[in-house]
């Protein structure tokens, strides 16, 4: 067993242990992070089937004891980290994808109608380390509701050299993604994003800047859910922070 694949065992049996000590943030409405509204998926558990903690653990105080995948900094800052991939740590994936994350999945409400005055996702955060692969770490995306398709709608990507990119499905269908770079922030420096998909438009924008209007192509406004966190694209690891998450509806 590789050095890393070592670590990683070790650490998995760790995550395991629920604590309830301090809380990772606040479930008041109107918080910065008010947890109440999500759930988390971890990098761990079964093979098409990772570890989730309910909105309820973590409003009890959830965080990861070994301080290897989510956890709250003493200045309050909510850490994710992602080991690498699969082939490389043993980490899980979900059923649907190659790729592992620790990433928050919205839960209230389950799911939402695009065409509706208001669906908004902003986020205050800070990439620590971005992946290796092409576009980077996804930080925050829109996915179409389960019941419909697998597929997002759109995902926000953070690349090593700071790049952000709006990656778009064409179809429900998935698997042909159109990329429109949408901002550049230095690696290690906070920022903010807006992602918006109301009235039957989608967009984004970053650190309050104009929104940028973005085609959904052939998606056609379909019932959707929004998720942030490090959902990782690449072989190597990666660490967000956030500062602050809140969705409008």
């Amino acid at each position: 067993m590789s050095s890393r694949k070592a670590t990683y065992a070790v650490t998995l049996l760790a995550i395991f242990n629920l604590t309830t000590a301090a809380p990772t943030a606040s479930c008041t409405s109107g918080s910065a992070l008010d947890l109440s509204k999500w759930k988390l998926q971890l990098p761990i558990g079964s093979p098409g089937s990772p570890t989730t903690i309910t909105s309820s653990q973590l409003c009890s105080g959830y965080q990861d004891p070994a301080k290897a995948y989510f956890f709250t900094e003493s200045g309050g800052a909510l850490v994710m980290k992602v080991p690498g991939s699969p082939s490389d740590t043993g980490c899980v994936t979900t059923k649907n994808s190659k790729h592992c994350r620790t990433e928050l999945r919205e839960s209230n409400p389950n799911s939402w109608d695009p065409k509706a005055a208001t669906n908004k996702l902003s986020a205050t955060l800070t990439v620590v380390t971005a992946d290796d692969s092409k576009y980077g770490t996804v930080v925050g995306q829109i996915h179409i509701d389960d019941s419909i398709s697998s597929k997002p709608v759109c995902e926000l990507y953070y690349s090593k050299s700071g790049k952000l990119t709006m990656g778009v499905e064409k179809t429900r269908a998935g698997g042909s993604s159109v990329y429109t770079e949408v901002g550049n922030v230095p690696v290690g420096t906070k920022f903010s994003y807006a992602i918006t998909y109301q009235g039957g438009k989608l967009g984004v924008s970053i650190n309050g800047g104009a929104v940028k209007g973005l085609s959904q192509n052939e998606l056609d406004n379909p019932n959707s859910y929004f998720k942030a966190g490090n959902y990782n694209q690449g072989n190597s690891p990666s660490v967000v922070k956030f500062f602050e998450i809140k969705t409008q509806h």
